[in-house]
């Protein structure tokens, strides 16, 4: 199947199917495929936290909004995390970037508000997140993205510390009767021509 064939076919899952569950060997290939996530400078402020355990995603689930049911009848639930410490960024950069990239950071990046910089790092976690849902449309795991979830309680249940986070993605495989099946409700995109320029 080509890329573009496994991007067609993508679509964010609205029901899983709790009997199947993902293969641990996927699992592990999709940890590497966020290990070895791009971002800026290869700054990489970020953790990501699989979730699979009962107890924690029914926890989880109370605070996911109208995503409750994506978050329990999932396999996994992938939490995307940024560093909230800005202090142990730079100590980890410090220990892990070249020269080069670390003193960009304390040209353009350092000087910013608080606020920006960890805005900066958000941007890093999308980065993340695209190859991520990229990668399980490529391995033909069903996902959702979810942005309506409550950060700071997920950060209470997860006993986050030095990371906040971002945002969550639900893996798994469809139910059949998913309703927002590619087959069932076409995918809706604007004009190819509407959104891509060449110049």
């Amino acid at each position: 199947m080509s890329f573009i064939t496994s991007m067609q076919q993508r679509y964010t899952t609205k029901k899983y199917n709790t009997s199947k569950k993902i293969e641990s060997e996927k699992i592990k290939e999709l940890q590497q495929v966020l290990q070895l996530s791009p971002s800026s400078i290869n700054s990489q402020p970020w953790k990501f936290t699989f979730v699979s355990d009962t107890d924690t995603k029914e926890q989880l689930s109370k605070v996911s909004w109208l995503n409750t049911s994506k978050v329990i009848e999932s396999d996994t639930i992938v939490v995307f995390n940024r560093i909230n410490d800005i202090d142990l960024f730079e100590k980890q950069i410090e220990e892990e970037l070249p020269e080069g990239a670390v003193g960009y950071y304390k040209e353009f990046i350092k000087p910013k508000p608080e606020e920006e910089i960890k805005a900066w790092f958000n941007r890093q976690v999308y980065l993340a997140l695209g190859v991520f849902l990229s990668a399980c449309a490529e391995m033909g795991i069903d996902a959702t993205p979810m942005e309506g979830i409550e950060p700071e309680n997920y950060d209470k249940i997860l006993n986050n510390k030095d990371y906040a986070t971002v945002v969550a993605v639900a893996i798994g495989y469809r139910d059949e009767e998913d309703f927002n099946q590619p087959d069932r409700k076409p995918k809706s995109r604007l004009a190819f021509n509407k959104v891509i320029e060449t110049v």
